[in-house]
């Protein structure tokens, strides 16, 4: 990104690149998990489509490695929700004008005439 930053997240905010990589790694991750996952939800219908003992009885294993993944993609989201909330705080906290307040509504330095 041009100039270490990312600007204009709607209210003129900044996100340094440090928080940025932060969130395309996890984006990484994620995206992983879900490669994995497709992987799994094919070789469970595979399984389960040929009807052979052996391989239902594999599918509960995978259907728990699924269910773990799914636990980490939720995990992964919430860290990077938390992280972004803690960046926009931060960020907020140095704009002394247009900033976000924490009840979700614009508020704006005033301004007196001279």
């Amino acid at each position: 990104m041009e100039g270490d930053t990312l600007s204009g997240l709607g209210n003129g905010t900044q996100v340094d690149n440090k928080v940025l990589q932060t969130f395309q790694k996890s984006f990484g991750q994620v995206q992983n998990i879900l490669d994995q996952n497709r992987l799994l939800i094919n070789e469970i219908n595979q399984n389960h489509e040929s009807k052979i003992p052996d391989n239902l009885s594999r599918n509960v294993g995978l259907i728990r490695e699924l269910n773990n993944n799914i636990r980490r993609v939720v995990d992964l989201y919430a860290d990077l929700s938390g992280s972004f909330t803690k960046s926009m705080e931060a960020s907020s906290e140095g704009d002394s004008a247009g900033t976000l307040r924490s009840d979700g509504k614009a508020g704006q330095k005033r301004i007196r005439p001279g």
